[in-house]
């Protein structure tokens, strides 16, 4: 099983900008999923962008649309969530995750539940106010 750790949480005005990153450690041989999700208190855990490790194709929450980037570097098993025209709505713990693509119809997606990811990393706070 994959072992990931999440970097580069912390506290930002609104408007402000944070990078996470996400290091994976173990090996991988098939295409996988990377994605984000938050979690604030008293909510649900929540996909705010997956990727793709063949096609590097996107998803992003309504949300986040045009505010965060996500990135994935395949050779290095590492992905990074670009984040960017903070709010206070964003503040949460946030998650990275790798799990496997779905497939319908011979073509592949990655699964924005929980459920559809295996490895976890521990969580980094966002903390958004003024």
């Amino acid at each position: 099983q994959v072992q990931l750790m999440e970097s580069g949480g912390g506290s930002v005005q609104p408007g402000g900008s944070l990078r996470l990153s996400c290091v994976g450690s173990g090996a991988v041989y098939s295409q996988y999923c990377m994605a984000w999700f938050r979690q604030a208190p008293g909510k649900g855990r929540e996909a705010m962008a997956t990727i793709h490790s063949a096609d590097h194709i996107r998803y992003y929450a309504d949300s986040v649309k045009g505010r965060f980037t996500i990135s994935l570097d395949n050779t290095r098993l590492t992905h990074t969530l670009q984040m960017n025209n903070l709010k206070p709505e964003d503040a949460a713990t946030y998650y990275c995750a790798k799990g496997s693509p779905d497939i319908s119809d011979g073509a592949f997606s990655c699964p924005t539940a929980p459920s559809g990811y295996d490895s976890w990393g521990q969580g980094t706070q966002v903390t958004v106010s003024s």
